[in-house]
This record gives structure tokens, C-alpha cells and sequence, in this order.
């Protein structure tokens, strides 16, 4: 079983990157017609939900949504959910309605054909650098102003340990409560059906996923002290699922 997965994962990969370079044209020839908000909306919307179903029902990944018709479309959140595998992200697009962009790590952009997409589709922020991350809180403040979701993760990278989840930073919760978005909250909850996660990216088989959408939480009225209960409340929420099935 164990070389089986890992000739699974390598075929995930490869597959993952040739998709990517066979859209590459779809993506610059949307980007020819429309204001440049619009071309992003709509190249973020084909890669969300054209190219991720596809590419996971080539890998035998299937997700079984639970909550998702609590979430509006258009609406514009601050989207939360658990990270331990770097199939996470593929998940967190085709599970909500919409579209949104992602808050992702500089060294995405060093990936070929996949960080090309990243600096054009995704906020970025060097982790190590006080100034980056500094300058992403403003732009992800512009981007929801301007009616965007951004998907940021509270444990700020994969979860290593051996419990269902990380610490929790503030700054995702922050910024939801300075720009007054509400919170959508997804949780992966049996990823270790399908892959062992982080430390063991050669390792992915076929399998059925739960996600779980939250009832979005209105952060109006909010102050920065209440940061520590509402990541209390998101950790239980989450926790509460996990527990469910087993993960």
C-alpha cells in the first residue's frame, strides 16, 4: 500500500503541473478581453471551479460539502480553514460557492508554472520579513473594501504536530474585525484519509472528503479584545468537527 500511494502522489503531481501548463493559455487569453478585476475573476473562477474538480476527480478525490449553502456567493469574507497537506489549498477552492484569493507564502512563486499563477492570482508575503507582512494587511484590507473573499490560514502554515490543530495566530481574526467581514469557517475533516500530511507529501490515494462550512460569523460590533474568544470559538468549532470524523 504504502508504494502504491507514493506512486499516486507522484502521479498527482506531475499531472498537477502539466494542467497547470495546458491552462496557461486559457489564462492569458482571458486576460485580453475586460477590466483587469474582471480577468481576475474570471481566471480565479476557472482554476477554483473548471480545473480543480477536474484535476481531483483524476486523482480519485471526492469532496462531500456539508454547510455550503450558508455562504453567499458574491458575499465578500475572511475564509479560515485547518492546513496540514499541501493538497489543502486545491480543497479550500472547490469547497466554497465563490471566488476569492489566497494569501500565500513568497516561495509559492518559485514553483514552476504554479508560481506564475501564484504572483498573478494570489496576495503574497514573505513570513520572515515585518515589512511584507505589514504591506499584505493593507492590501488585504483594500481587497476586501473592493468586495473580494480572502482565505487566509490561522496556523499560519502546515500543522506538524500531532494534535487536530495548530496554534492559532490573531492576524486572520484581526483583520476581519478592523474591516467588519464576516468569518467563514471551513474545516477539512478527514484529510489523513487520503494523505499522511506534512513531512509526507508522497503519500495520497483515492478517497471520499468531508468539509464542513460554519454559519459565517459577524464580526460588526467586535473589538480587538475580543480576538481570543472569537479564535477560542473557531478552534472549538473545528475541533467539534474533527472529533466527528475521527481525523
Amino acid at each position: 500500500m504504502g508504494i502504491f500511494r507514493k506512486i499516486w502522489a507522484i502521479y498527482a503531481v506531475i499531472l498537477f503541473l502539466l494542467m497547470m501548463f495546458l491552462s496557461l493559455p486559457i489564462v492569458l487569453i482571458n486576460g485580453m478581453f475586460g477590466s483587469p478585476d474582471a480577468v481576475l475573476r474570471r481566471n480565479i473562477h476557472y482554476l477554483h471551479h473548471i480545473f480543480t474538480p477536474i484535476f481531483l476527480a483524476c486523482i480519485g478525490i471526492r469532496l462531500k460539502i456539508t454547510g455550503r449553502e450558508k455562504l453567499d456567493s458574491a458575499g465578500s469574507y475572511v475564509i479560515i480553514s485547518n492546513h496540514r497537506t499541501s493538497l489543502d489549498f486545491i480543497i479550500n477552492a472547490e469547497a466554497f460557492p465563490g471566488v476569492f484569493r489566497f494569501l500565500a507564502k513568497k516561495e509559492l512563486q518559485k514553483v514552476p508554472v504554479f508560481g506564475w499563477v501564484v504572483k498573478k492570482m494570489c496576495l503574497t508575503v514573505d513570513r520572515h520579513s515585518a515589512m511584507s507582512r505589514a504591506r499584505s494587511v493593507v492590501e488585504i484590507k483594500e481587497q476586501l473594501a473592493k468586495g473580494w473573499s480572502i482565505f487566509i490560514y490561522p496556523e499560519g502554515g502546515r500543522n506538524q504536530t500531532e494534535g487536530p490543530l495548530a496554534p492559532f495566530y490573531d492576524g486572520a481574526f484581526r483583520i476581519a474585525i478592523q474591516t467588519k467581514a464576516p468569518l467563514a469557517v471551513q474545516t477539512i475533516c478527514n484529510i489523513r484519509d487520503v494523505s499522511a500530511g506534512s513531512g509526507s507529501d508522497l503519500d495520497l490515494k483515492p478517497g471520499v472528503l468531508h468539509i464542513v462550512w460554519d454559519t459565517p460569523i459577524e464580526t460588526i460590533g467586535m473589538t480587538a479584545e475580543d480576538i481570543p474568544m472569537l479564535k477560542e470559538r473557531v478552534q472549538n468549532q473545528m475541533i467539534q468537527h474533527l472529533v466527528n470524523h475521527h481525523n
